[in-house]
């Protein structure tokens, strides 16, 4: 299954911005380090990252069961790997630009 669940965003303050969203919207975080925090109470997150991220751009995460067959699916469907697959505290991921050359990147949790 693969689903379009997460948002991440690419900020130059984690806690000026979760402040905002905290205030604005009674959201709460979970820290990951000092540049990176997560919503996650909801069926959509969304991620703030504040570190040197490879994107400047809102990027939209796919949620998959099997990062290598996403991975290759990508590939075969005609897209274009813009970030091979690393990972990170709490699973793997990569991006991907499609055939219009949006970012997006795909996830799989561990």
């Amino acid at each position: 299954m693969a689903k379009l669940d997460y948002v991440e965003l690419p900020v130059s303050d984690v806690a000026g911005t979760k402040a905002f969203y905290e205030s604005a919207f009674g959201w709460t975080f979970t820290d990951y380090g000092a540049e990176y925090a997560a919503h996650e109470q909801q069926a959509t997150q969304l991620g703030l990252n504040g570190t040197d991220s490879p994107t400047r751009t809102i990027l939209p995460l796919i949620r998959v069961d099997d990062i290598e067959a996403a991975h290759e699916a990508v590939l075969a469907a005609g897209g274009t790997i813009t970030l091979e697959t690393l990972e990170y505290p709490g699973g793997k991921r990569f991006l991907f630009a499609d055939p219009a050359a949006l970012e997006l990147g795909c996830y799989q949790p561990d």
